[in-house]
């Protein structure tokens, strides 16, 4: 996209589509419109991906269904000499409050429950926003875009821990602790929650302003 400001202010976005233009998704070489693939990396080009948007609904609904019962199946289960227990991530994250561990307890709440909502509403808005005319800026819609991108790397750290628990806390038939079938629940809702982010084509953000634009003039 090229900017032309004065005074500091972007004053006309033009899109690479209303130049000729098309950048290549994998290596970002720009080429001229109507080159069928990359010359540097051969792969194919397209302006706007026409299945981008099926493809961030398709795999934000499987994510959601892998989210519900991740919440509800146990992720841990902790056997002792006398007892089996099984907490779920919101129950684990009551009972380390009961015991007083109030800040790892809303460590867990916020990286188990509020940031796969946030980025499960995030991506569904941007879907929802390039069809429909929202009152939105488009640099805001990109920058939250940034950030569901940016978030994703960090989203399996909840299953890091219950493997890092997993693996050290063996003590035969003293203590044990196992995965839940919340765990794989999890995982699958992070993986497709990713790849429906990555889904996204980032581009179309900026049609709704050159459509706009065009209704205007």
């Amino acid at each position: 996209m090229v900017c032309m400001a004065s005074s500091g202010t972007p004053e006309n976005i033009v899109t690479a589509r209303e130049l000729g233009i098309v950048a290549c998704k994998r290596c970002t070489k720009a080429s001229p419109m109507g080159v069928d693939r990359c010359p540097r990396c051969n792969h194919k080009l397209h302006s706007r991906d026409p299945l981008s948007l099926q493809r961030v609904w398709a795999f934000w609904i499987v994510g959601f269904l892998c989210y519900i019962p991740a919440n509800a199946y146990p992720m841990l289960r902790t056997q002792t000499l006398f007892k089996v227990d099984e907490s779920t991530i919101i129950g684990g994250a009551v009972d380390l409050a009961h015991y007083g561990s109030y800040g790892i307890a809303a460590i867990i709440l916020f990286a188990s429950v509020v940031i796969p909502l946030a980025k499960f509403w995030a991506i569904a808005y941007l879907a929802i926003s390039v069809k429909q005319n929202i009152n939105f800026s488009n640099h805001r819609r990109q920058f939250m875009y940034e950030i569901v991108e940016y978030i994703g790397r960090w989203s399996m750290i909840d299953i890091f821990v219950v493997a890092i628990l997993s693996a050290l806390v063996q003590l035969r038939t003293l203590a044990s602790i196992n995965p839940g079938p919340a765990a794989i629940f999890f995982a699958l809702s992070v993986i497709f929650t990713m790849l429906s982010a990555q889904a996204f084509d980032s581009r179309m953000i900026w049609d709704v302003r050159a459509k706009g634009r065009s209704r205007t003039s």
